[in-house]
């Protein structure tokens, strides 16, 4: 009875075995062709890149092209290996003595890396050069690393290393900068494709163009996970493997369903948005996996707006392509924003609900009922236009605030106060007593204030602002009349922080009647702003729709105006030259 031959998966029965047969790494076999043709290869490679793209595959070529003796024996290095003679066929099978493996995931220690340094000063058994491939090397411990610069930095004629990574930052500098570095990329959709078509052709299985896109679309650029996936899915298929069979394979939703889905949503179609999601996850579609579809849905939408060109893919149907395009012709960039950001949050909250279905339909139906929202410039036309005009209702005669109501309130609140009549013999007396000179920059009361603010006192300017209400007012002559809040000494302290900052003596007497406080007048001109506000119809109508909506903050025009200057970078002339230094 003779033993049946072992199944052997695509994902090694189809390892790349020299350069040629790599996909999608065509500078990197370049540079390394030239390396070689020169003989200038060097003493240590660095291979990085994600999982499946073929670092310790080309670690493997790597190390057959620098031994390989070709069919006749006498052939030197190259990067086209025979396969066939002796050190190309051991190591192949991975038993060649010269060649050694190992994995830095399950041995990181020093006493590992020691047996290395202890061996490279011996020469190799039979083969040209002895290779060190040392897989995952960013698991080493940091002394592990330590211990292998020296050698790595000066190793004996005979000794190669190459290592391979997919966590390249992990690794140190020093490390790095004694190493050949080669980063290995995802491999394109075409090439992909490419590739799992003639496997499958090799295979004798039939499989259908848009189930290699699936499979495409879902390894990420991995050779290895899209070959792993084409087998099962040829297993799964047992005959001719469709689009809808690998869906089921990977727990996917079909994606004009998921499209379908989308366009729901955003017309806030909430019960045949919910109607859809029942029947994908009664056809197998994992709720999280629908979730990640309208988000991938989502970004590509949002992608093919600012470049249409990213729809050229041939991962995507025709039919998806245009309906991608309709799509973000017809969505503004806020609403996919909006939406990309709620779908991140509510995949967030698939993953920590106990049930995955009710927080995905709880999810739709928040998307459907915020989709729909108008943006804020389409609520105010729509507001602008159910308005009524100026001149209807109780608050038609009142005007919207302009560019200098708020200025002008304040100058009919604060009207700078004056004597009803002559000269007051008194205060023209102590006007003369005092040096004119000095005063002159406290021609009103305001002056005085804002000679407080400069001073810093905030205790006595918030007591002026709030506890005097002024009577009259010289330069060098104050009457006030103290509220009831009032501080007993605030009149006192107030003329001897003047004296102090002016260096003239004021006379400040209590007197009755007066203005309203500075606080008081400021609160009113505040309030005024606020009530022409609240009354025009622009306002009124954002009240009635949203009842619960409130004033925070009223800036005028001027204000706005002089924001947009501050925040202004200034302009460069055009002449300046940045490298002269005069």
């Amino acid at each position: 009875m003779t033993d049946q031959p072992s199944y052997q998966v695509l994902a090694r029965k189809y390892r790349p075995e020299t350069f040629a047969d790599l996909v999608g790494q065509d500078a990197m076999v370049r540079t390394l062709k030239n390396a070689f043709a020169a003989d200038r290869i060097a003493q240590a490679f660095m291979m990085t890149g994600i999982r499946g793209t073929g670092k310790t595959t080309t670690a493997r070529i790597i190390a057959k092209g620098m031994n390989c003796i070709g069919p006749d024996g006498n052939g030197g290095p190259t990067t086209e290996p025979c396969g066939q003679c002796e050190h190309c066929t051991a190591i192949m099978e991975g038993r060649h003595v010269d060649v050694m493996e190992m994995d830095a995931a399950s041995r990181t220690g020093v006493g590992d890396i020691r047996e290395i340094i202890d061996s490279v000063n011996y020469r190799a058994a039979s083969a040209r050069y002895k290779i060190y491939i040392i897989d995952e090397v960013h698991m080493l411990s940091k002394n592990a690393f330590n211990a292998l610069l020296k050698t790595l930095e000066e190793p004996p004629a005979h000794v190669k290393f190459i290592f391979a990574t997919t966590e390249i930052r992990q690794v140190p500098v020093t490390v790095l900068s004694r190493c050949q570095r080669f980063d290995l990329r995802r491999i394109e959709p075409e090439a992909q494709i490419g590739l799992l078509r003639k496997i499958a052709t090799a295979e004798g299985a039939e499989i259908t163009d848009e189930a290699l896109a699936l499979i495409t679309r879902a390894a990420e650029g991995s050779a290895r996970d899209a070959q792993s996936l084409l087998d099962q899915a040829i297993s799964h298929g047992a005959g001719e493997t469709s689009a809808e069979q690998v869906r089921a394979m990977l727990g996917l939703a079909d994606r004009g369903r998921v499209l379908d889905l989308f366009d729901m949503i955003l017309k806030g179609e909430a019960a045949t948005a919910l109607t859809e999601l029942s029947a994908q996850y009664a056809d197998g579609a994992d709720p999280m996996a629908v979730l990640r579809d309208l988000a991938e849905v989502c970004h590509w939408v949002s992608v093919v707006k600012i470049t249409p060109e990213a729809a050229e893919d041939p991962t995507i149907s025709p039919d998806e392509r245009a309906r991608g395009h309709a799509m973000a012709s017809a969505l503004p960039m806020r609403v996919l924003s909006r939406m990309w950001q709620m779908l991140l949050k509510s995949l967030e909250e698939v993953a920590m609900a106990p049930n995955a279905m009710m927080a995905a339909e709880m999810a739709v139906i928040r998307l459907t009922h915020v989709a729909d929202l108008p943006s804020p410039d389409e609520l105010v036309r729509k507001l602008e236009n159910s308005a009524p005009p100026p001149g209807n209702g109780p608050s038609g005669s009142r005007p919207a605030p302009t560019a200098g109501s708020t200025q002008a309130h304040a100058s009919q609140a604060a009207p700078v106060p004056h004597a009803p009549g002559g000269p007051v013999a008194s205060g023209a007396q102590t006007a003369t007593a005092l040096a004119q000179d000095a005063l002159q920059h406290y021609a009103r009361f305001e002056d005085v204030v804002e000679l407080i603010r400069t001073h810093r006192d905030v205790k006595l300017l918030v007591e002026v602002e709030t506890g005097l209400r002024l009577v009259n007012y010289q330069p060098g002559r104050i009457e006030v009349n103290p509220t009831a809040d009032a501080a007993p000494d605030l009149i006192g302290r107030l003329g001897a922080r003047l004296q102090a900052w002016t260096g003239n003596r004021w006379a400040i007497s209590v007197a009755s009647g007066g203005e309203p406080t500075i606080a008081e007048k400021r609160d009113a001109a505040e309030n005024a702003v606020k009530a022409e506000a609240e009354a025009h119809p622009l306002v009124q109508a954002v009240i009635a729709a949203f009842p619960k909506a409130r004033i925070t903050d009223i800036r005028t025009e001027a204000e706005k105006a002089q924001e947009a200057l501050t925040d202004a970078l200034p302009e460069v002339d055009e002449e300046w030259d940045p490298f002269d230094e005069d």
